[in-house]
């Protein structure tokens, strides 16, 4: 009686096995995706942008300056998208040439008021950067319609907005950083297979390796030693 019993729960097992790993492994959608070398898409996204401030050790004392607050600002991005497979579907060489949108805060507090009633206690930086992104990118193995990866490269960004030619205006000053900037990013995000493109969600960090900072010797920029651009970037991206 023991024994039947075993068989015919053994016999339901195999029967529902099958039912079983069915309701785990989804059928894939746009499975030639991997086996192409190269592919194109845009990216869509949003910025928070800001900067690495580090003022002059004497800034204090010789400026009366008690503190320069640093306020990220939003912005958004576009850009157009070309992936390259090295070998592996799991590595990628990415490039985005991106059009950016930024702005940062500079808030000074100083004892010294006389060169603030002219609007100098907030200075605005704006940029429009073409941005050129090379990065790594590491995915892992595909599961049913979803994977996931991380980033890791630098960027060479033009400011074309940039004034750093511009003549200054010591009446009211503002501060210059330069046209040219190195930085180095690192990311990760999530993707999803449709039945003929790729939807993924990416955030991105950037900082750069070398101060932007142009020191003019306004009231502004006296204070300052070193400006690094910095910024979070939350991306869209659809792949074809």
């Amino acid at each position: 009686m023991r024994r039947l019993e075993v068989m015919k729960l053994l016999l339901v097992c195999c029967l529902l096995s099958p039912c079983l790993f069915a309701q785990k492994q989804k059928q894939q959608r746009y499975k030639n995706f991997d086996k192409r070398y190269i592919h194109f898409g845009f990216m869509l996204g949003v910025n928070s942008s800001d900067f690495t401030v580090m003022p002059k050790p004497n800034a204090y004392n010789q400026y009366q300056l008690l503190s320069i607050q640093n306020d990220a600002q939003p912005g958004g991005q576009l850009g157009i998208l070309t992936t390259v497979k090295l070998g592996t579907p799991t590595i990628r060489f990415r490039f985005i040439p991106t059009l950016s949108f930024q702005e940062r805060v500079l808030n000074y507090k100083s004892l010294d008021t006389i060169w603030f009633l002219n609007g100098a206690g907030q200075q605005r930086v704006n940029s429009t950067n073409l941005e050129f992104p090379m990065m790594l990118q590491f995915r892992t193995k595909r599961y049913n319609n979803f994977t996931a990866y991380s980033l890791f490269g630098m960027q060479y960004s033009i400011d074309l907005q940039s004034q750093q030619d511009a003549s200054q205006n010591f009446y009211d000053p503002f501060v210059k950083i330069k046209k040219n900037d190195w930085q180095g990013q690192i990311g990760g995000g999530v993707e999803f297979f449709a039945p003929y493109f790729k939807f993924g969600i990416e955030l991105k960090y950037s900082h750069g390796f070398k101060s932007s900072f142009i020191q003019d010797f306004t009231p502004v920029s006296n204070p300052i030693d070193q400006l690094y651009n910095r910024a979070w970037y939350f991306s869209l991206i659809f792949e074809g």
